[in-house]
This record gives C-alpha cells, structure tokens and sequence, in this order.
C-alpha cells in the first residue's frame, strides 16, 4: 500500500497585491459572459464545522477542472488546501479531517458524459462502484497541514464520538452501515441503519421485451442454472490517527463503528467460503470476536446507541438451497457468539414471512429492534422456463394503473413490513400488515403511527392521496384506527401523548390526547388563518406548517402566514410568541433550531427565528422568548439571502452563506448572534472580470385590478435612456427569488445572468390564478407586468421575448394565441392540448394526469366531460390559427412528465398553417435536460434564437434550411466551451 506524505500550502489572507496599481491597470474593460466561463464557474459543497468551531473544511468544484479542498483556521485565516479534495470530516478532537481525492479530471466533456451516461443522462451500470474504486483517501493532520493519501479508498469511515481511528475500505461503499458513526467522505454517515421500507430502486419505465422462440423453432440449448453470486471483499485498513500504525483486514464487505470508537463490527466475504463470517473487533486491545461463521452473506451491522448490543443480518443457515432468507442476528459485548433472533420459524413472525434484508435498528434505549419482515424471495427462474407473455391488461377496477404498477413494481415485489423484537423478553411482535403496511415508530417506547392508503389508492389518479391513520401499540402490534380518509398523516409528539394532524377540508389542527381518545380543535377559535391564504389551485390548502412540540409536549408551535402561535395540547392559553409584529411588519416568522439532535423546544432560552420580509424580500434572524415581553428582537436583517445555517456542536460558531443576484453565496462565520460576521470564502474572484446586473422587485397590477410584484433585472451599467431588449421568463410566483444568485451555466431554460450580461432586461412576474381559466390568468398578469416596463421608456417594443418550460411553456403556448406583443418565443415542455392530455400518462410515475387538472396545477377543477368548454378555451390547440410569433420548443421523447405528443400536436399544427416553428427532441432525454453535452446544445441554439430576433443577430443556418435526419446532431457546440487559460484561483477573504 503506498503511501503519500504531503505538505500543504498554508496560504494567509493578504491584501491584494496589486492593490496600488494605477485604476487602469487593476481594472480592464469587463465583457459579457460567454460560453467558455461556463464549465469553470465553481460552487461550494461540504461544508462543515470542526465540533470546536475553530476549523471550517469545504471543497470547491466545477464543471471543467480540478476541484480543492480548503480548510481555514478561523482564528488566524490560514488557509490549508488539498487538490481534487472532498466531502471532508473532522475527527470529534478536531485534530484531523479527512477526505476523497477524486481523480484527475483528464476531459471535462468526457467527465460530464461519464457521469450522465446515455442520451437520457443516467449512469452506466456499475459507474459509480468503479468511479469511487478510483478515488484515494487524504487524511490531514491539524494545524500542520501535513497530508497522508492511502490510494484506492471508496469509504473513510469515524466513529461518531472517537478520534483514535478511521476505517479505509478498498470496496465497494456499503449499503447500509452501523449506528452512530461519522460519515466519511464516499460514505456518508455511518449510523441510521434502515428506517425505510427497504424497497428497492424504481425499475425503468419501458423493461425490455421477452422474445419466445417462434412456433415450431427448436428452443436454445438449456441454460445451466446461475450460481448464487457472492462478490469478495476487499481490504479493510483500520488506522490510528495519532501513531499512523495499520492493521489491515482482508476480504471486508461490510463494517460498523459503535458510536464511541470501542467496538468495530465487520463482514468478510471471501473466495473461500470458510473465511466467510461476522466479526466484531474491541479496539482497546483488537482482540477479534467471531460472531457467526459459514459461507453465506452478511451485512446491514447496527450498534445500539449505548454501543453495546450489536444486530446483523445473515443468510448462512440456508445459503445452500436455492432461497436463501436472512435470519437476524443479535450480539452483545462480551458475549461468545451472536445468537439468532429472528427466522421464519420464530414465534408470532406470520405465516409466509421472513426476515427482509433492509437493516435493522435498534431504538434510542436499546431495548427494542426493529426490522422488516416480507414474502420470501422467489426461487430463481428455470433457464428454459417459457416466458410469460408480454401484455398488460388494465382493468376499471385496478388500484392503480398498468404503467404506476409498471413503475412500482421493484417496490411492490420487494414490500416489506415493520416488526419488533423486545429485547428484554426476546419477544417479536409484527406491527406491518397488509392491510396497514406503513409504520413508523417515533421516539416513544411503547406506540407508533400507522398509516394505509390501500381503501384510496385508486382516488390518486383525479383527486389526492388519502390515509386512514392508526395508533400502533409496540408491545402487542394492536391498533386502533383515529382517522379515515385523512388528506395527512398525523404525527406523534416526542414524549408520545398526542398526535397532531390538520384537515385541509375544515384548515385547522386538531390534537388527539392518546390517554383517553380526547379529540381538540386548536384553532378553530383563534382570530386567523391557519391554512396558506394565497392557495390558488382547486384543492384544499395546506398549513403553514408546525414549529414543533415544546419540552414534556406541554405546547406546541402554530405558523400562521406571519406570526407563531403557542397552544397547549388542550387548546387553551392560545398566544402568539411574536406579539403581531410579523403581520404588522409584514414579516414571516419560524422557528429554528440549530441542534440537529433536538427533539424538543427548551422554553428556558430564547427561541431563534428566521424571518423573511414578505415584501421586500429581506431576510435574517429574530429572537424571542417563551416568557415576559413576546416582542421579538431583531438579531440581524439584510437585504440579500441567507442559507446552509449551521452551528458547530460543541461551540456558538455559526457558518452560512449570503447572496444576492450579483452576489454568489460565498461561506461567512459569525458568533451564535451574528455578531462579527466575516467572509471566509471567494469561490469566483473572475466574476469582476464579467458584466453582470442587478436585480430589483418591481409592482404592476393585473387585469383584474390586484397589486402584483416581478423582479426586474437590468444590465450592469444600465442607461434609461437607451431602448433595450427584454426577455420574460414565467412560471407562477417566482418573487421569492429576488436574491438567488445565477451561476452562468447550461440547461433546460434561459440563463438570466448571460442574458443581462449580454444587454438584455430580464422580467420575472408573479402570476396568480381563478380555477377554471389558468391561461386567461396569464394573460391577465404576464400582458400588464409587460407593459407596465415597456410604459417606462427604456424597453424596445418590438424586442420584447418569453420563455418558460413545462406549465411555464403551456403559458407562453396559450399567450400567443392572444397577443402579438412577443417578437419571439421558447416554450419548452409545452401542454397544447388539455383534452388529450387530460388522460395522458406521467412517465415518471405512471399516474394519469387527470388530477392535474381537477386538483392542481392545471387548475380546471373538474373532468373535460363537466367543463367542456373550459378544456377548449385553455386548449391552445384550438387557436392555433392566431399566433403570428416564431415559436421554438423542446420537447423530448422520454418526457416522464408532459406527454411529448403535446409538443407535437402543436408544431405540426403549426406547419400545417405555414407558421414559423421548430421542435428539438433529444432522443432518449426527460422532462428536462440531464446530459450536459445536450444541455450546451440546447443552450446555444436557443440564444441563437432570441439573439436572431432580439438582438438583430444573424439568423443560424438551423433555422433557415433546418437540419437533415441523415446529419441530426452532426453540428459540434462543444468548442464553445473550452478556456484557452485558467481561471483566478479561489482564494480566502
């Protein structure tokens, strides 16, 4: 094993040294962004505090080159860097962190393709086990810098709580790891073994055919029966931070810390059979344990918060036969040898039923472990067996249609329930069923929330999904049904005396008092609204949302659109913990916890509040207290956004990042009030170097005479005086935005920030809807937003462009059958026909769009068959004949979302009346763009468009002679791209 040992470059936060250059010299002419800065513009991921708060670890990537790890002493500025560095992990000691060293990036293009895949942007098979085999590992030593790389590294894996050794694994990641360990770069963390169903990955929408041998042919030679596969591990390297000393361990498959570091619990999986077995490791003097032993698989290690008690999975009893269940296993520290818990055969497990391999988990007390139970797997197929016929018959009466069971059928086949096995009195009980597959244990000892939408699977398809709700007991898997037909699930308060639910038909919340079935509508006497007032799509509003539950569930936390609301569980003594302000300020206030561990509010400390200003878009942070005065103290309020808060465990350092428009959301350090806030991040120094622009909100008022806001964005450098080109990007309410900040970039959509770059104006209206008429909607908001900027002077009239994708595109598709004021339009994943498309299918989901239009967004609010003529009058199909405006779309064969035959209808229609239209289609690509190289193709050939007739550029030849079948994707954008010299590194502030 080699190893690398190297020193890294402290870098100290200097001032510029150009700084006393002449004006001229420090600052050349800026231009427009271009095609080839888009590839090279880096983002920031992984950031993480050490628990002291006296580190901060984060990489840099981009698209096109190497990336880097930066790990900056806050204290004194020095900067600690590592080239390809990622995902990085302090120890708990804040000595060391650790990190991923990806490859070399030898091809930007050829990176993007390898980790798209195919056309439609998917992975190839075994992509990514091959692509983090490549990778190494970079352990770094604090404050010193000093750096060792272990090469061909897929896991790095801490114990949550001990900084004496780290696990390096040369396989495969494992699926599931034990509780409490600190995720490691390519690991991720290490604890929470399975709290899902264990259900598999969605198989693809259209599987491929069977082809039987034709009538009378002679079939093909019998095939020999597969052998049961069992990969090999590889080796597992256990290493002492502090010393550098090694101990490896051959042929691991699998591995789990306990929390504290004392115990390592480890699968191997080896060519030979006799070595195959569970082990545990006690590091205190690495004496080994062996826990099981035999041929067969193990996996899925899960320690008990305590450390002591071990669960695994195996199929070793019965490796042998053709089905082969796992058992589970069950260990605890100084005991001789695992014992099975859990087999088919045990006491009360249902009849038909075996041990699921999803991993198990212990509860916080240890004193129960869950696990899933499910059908035994099916025998293998016989290799000559006759295949089934290919054909799929739906019938009226189906839960669920032919292409949602097609979908689901990786889910369906592996369905597995929820059980427990108490410890104490080695006792299971099956809480699951088949009539009530889903629950879902809390915190609590002795009950959980059950949940079945089995009686309302088939509503789904025209109205929403639906839950009759149980009380589960976990001692005996009793339950007692509290709520039919329940448009949400309720949830269980920390200490397990109430469950809490809103009804979307009445918008209140109501709480259940588990002691005696007490029922109590909390809000109904309250002087507001607790569902979301600004709700415009035909179904029931949703809330606003719940804070959380209070120490000892003594209250809990209400959001009305502004203020919060404390309520006891009973509904009494009813008070806002904001006074007001947040309606009489306009400000939206909600809870925030920054302990992730939190499972209570503590009413003792003054609660931290963010806090939106509805109307200008200026966020921050509040305080308030649960006692004496409830008006909130303004902690901090700016206009620009703040994101990714985060608090380091054992400190009251905070990081976070702020943006605006012009603004890329660099990583800023302050105190646990905001105080002494510091920039510790500059990830795109070359931005100087671009003409940019600056967003501002702007108000128009709508056709039906409402006050409505858009974001304007206008070129750096903007002159009033001069008539500029617009263009309208529309979707619903997009206001929320002001502050996102828009890295020059590829995709499905305009890139705002190329085109302001570029000289245009770009508009972002607020659209609002009336159920029945959502394409007279638009016009009635996007048609004044317009006018209302033309009517100030600097916008040229006849250079005004819209684009929008999916509803955004169905918007854009139905305004031009009613307006001319548009020079050009894209509209991308564009609904023509709301009849036909009605009953089209989501690819995605498999689920009929009917609720679309019934329920939501399509906002229709019935069947074709009761508002006929609503479906034809915001059909624009039917209206086809008045558009006069050069249309482009992308509509792609795979849509999983819009039927592509939409797209169609509309441009052949189009062609019909000798109108100018053209159609992308990227053979084998989805609802929107996932492949990069087709997302440059895209990107260019739209801006081609808007330029030609926007910016009077020339018109492309794709336009004017269009493009053969025969020569299809033969034109070469990707040259566009390319930089001729680096960009400035990223430096500190």
């Amino acid at each position: 094993m080699r190893r690398q040992v190297l020193s890294v470059v402290c870098v100290m936060t200097l001032v510029a040294a150009w700084s006393g250059l002449p004006v001229d010299a420090q600052a050349p002419a800026k231009r427009p962004i271009s095609y080839d800065t888009m590839d090279y513009w880096r983002s920031i991921g992984g950031q993480r505090l050490s628990d002291d708060g006296q580190w901060l670890a984060y990489a840099l990537s981009s698209q096109g080159e190497d990336g880097e790890l930066i790990v900056r002493n806050l204290a004194s500025g020095k900067e600690l860097k590592h080239p390809r560095g990622t995902a990085p992990v302090f120890t708990p000691d804040g000595k060391f962190v650790l990190f991923t060293i990806v490859p070399v990036k030898t091809n930007a293009d050829d990176d993007a393709a390898g980790r798209a895949g195919g056309a439609g942007g998917e992975p190839a098979e075994g992509a990514g086990a091959a692509a983090a085999a490549r990778n190494s590992a970079g352990i770094m030593a604090l404050p010193s810098g000093q750096v060792t790389v272990v090469e061909q590294i897929s896991t790095i894996r801490l114990a949550e709580e001990s900084s004496v050794w780290v696990a390096l694994h040369k396989g495969r990641a494992p699926a599931a790891g034990g509780r409490g360990g600190r995720g490691g770069a390519g690991g991720g963390r290490a604890g929470g073994a399975g709290r899902g169903t264990g259900a598999a990955a969605e198989p693809p929408a259209t599987p491929p055919a069977a082809v039987p041998a034709a009538e009378g042919q002679t079939p093909a030679t019998p095939a020999a029966p597969a052998e049961k596969r069992k990969d090999a591990g590889s080796d597992l390297i256990i290493r002492n931070l502090a010393t550098g000393a090694e101990v490896t361990i051959a042929e691991v498959n699998e591995f789990a810390w306990n929390k504290g570091g004392s115990w390592l619990a480890y699968a191997v999986s080896s060519t030979d059979a006799a070595k195959d077995g569970a082990f545990a490791r006690q590091m205190s003097d690495n004496a080994v344990r062996t826990l099981h032993t035999g041929k067969g698989h193990y996996k899925s290690f899960a320690f008990d918060e305590a450390g002591a008690q071990l669960a695994f999975l195996s199929d070793q009893a019965e490796y042998e036969k053709p089905v082969a269940p796992y058992r589970l296993y069950y260990w605890k520290a100084n005991d001789s040898a695992a014992a099975e818990i859990v087999s088919a055969t045990t006491r009360n497990v249902p009849q038909g039923r075996v041990v699921h391999d999803s991993a198990p988990r212990f509860s916080e007390d240890g004193k129960q472990l869950f696990l899933n139970t499910a059908p035994p797997p099916p025998a293998p197929a016989e290799p000559n067996a006759k295949r089934p016929i290919n054909v799929d018959v739906w019938n009226y009466q189906d839960a669920q249609l032919q292409p949602m069971q097609r979908v689901r059928a990786t889910q369906d086949r592996n369905r597995s329930y929820r059980a427990v096995f108490h410890v104490g009195d080695k006792r299971f009980v099956q809480l699951a069923t088949a009539d009530m597959p889903t629950v879902n244990p809390g915190t609590h000892p002795e009950r959980a929330v059950g949940t079945s939408d089995l009686p309302y699977q088939q509503l789904v398809s025209w109205d929403q999904s639906y839950n009759d709700v149980y009380l589960v007991d976990l001692k005996t898997g009793q339950r007692r049904k509290i709520m039919e037909k329940a448009p949400q699930a309720a949830s269980l308060s920390p200490d397990g005396n109430y469950l809490l639910s809103f009804d979307e038909f009445t918008g209140h919340w109501s709480s259940y008092r588990i002691s005696d079935g007490l029922k109590v509508n909390l809000t109904e006497r309250l002087p507001v609204k607790f569902y979301q007032e600004d709700h415009d799509t035909p179904d029931m509003p949703g809330a606003y949302g719940s804070g959380g539950w209070t120490e000892g569930d003594k209250t809990l936390l209400l959001y009305d659109q502004f203020d919060i609301w404390e309520i006891r569980p009973d509904g009494t003594n009813a008070r806002m913990i904001t006074g007001g302000e947040g309606r009489k300020q306009g400000l939206v206030f909600r809870y925030r916890s920054l302990d992730p561990e939190q499972r209570s509010i503590p009413t003792t400390v003054p609660a931290l509040l963010t806090t939106t200003n509805d109307v200008t878009k200026a966020s921050g942070f509040y305080r308030t207290s649960f006692t004496g005065a409830t008006t909130p103290e303004k902690v901090v309020m700016l206009d620009k956004s703040f994101g990714a808060v985060t608090k380091a465990k054992n400190s009251d350092r905070l990081v976070f990042t702020l943006s605006r428009f012009e603004e890329f959301p660099n990583l800023w350090v302050s105190d646990g009030d905001f105080g002494g806030m510091q920039k510790v991040s500059d990830a795109n120094p070359q931005q100087s170097e671009f003409v940019w622009g600056t967003s501002e909100l702007v108000e128009y008022i709508n056709a039906d005479g409402i006050k409505l806001r858009a974001i304007l964005t206008k070129p750096e450098g903007f002159d009033p005086t001069k008539k500029y080109p617009m263009m309208v990007y529309i979707y619903e309410g997009l206001t929320q935005g002001l502050h996102g900040y828009s890295a020059p970039n590829v995709g499905t959509s305009v890139n705002v920030t190329r085109y302001a770059s570029n000289g245009y104006v770009v508009l972002r209206p607020d659209i609002i809807y009336n159920t029945g008429f959502p394409g007279e909607a638009a016009e009635k908001c996007v048609i004044p937003a317009v006018n209302t900027i033309v009517a100030q002077g600097y916008i040229d009239p006849k250079r005004i462009g819209i684009q929008g994708h999916s509803w955004g595109g169905y918007q854009i598709t139905h305004l031009i059958t009613r307006t001319n004021m548009f020079a050009a339009v894209q509209a991308g994943a564009s609904v023509s026909n709301m009849v036909s498309a009605y009953g089209g299918i989501r690819w995605g989901t498999g689920m009929v769009r009917q609720f679309q239009y019934e329920k939501t967004q399509s906002r229709i609010g019935a069947p074709p068959w009761d508002k006929t003529l609503e479906f034809i009058e915001n059909s624009p199909i039917f209206w086809v004949e008045k558009v006069n405006t050069p249309y482009l779309t992308i509509h792609n064969d795979a849509d999983d979302a819009v039927p592509w035959y939409q797209g169609i209808e509309f441009f052949t229609a189009l062609r019909r009346l000798g109108k100018e239209a053209y159609f992308f289609n990227y053979n084998g690509e989805f609802h929107g763009l996932r492949n990069r190289d087709n997302m440059k193709h895209w990107t260019v050939h739209q801006d081609e468009f808007f330029d030609h007739y926007l910016l009077g550029k020339p018109k492309p030849e794709w336009m004017n002679k269009g493009v053969p079948f025969l020569e299809r994707g033969t034109r070469d954008v990707l040259g566009l791209f390319k930089r001729d010299k680096p960009a400035p590194a990223a430096v500190g502030k």
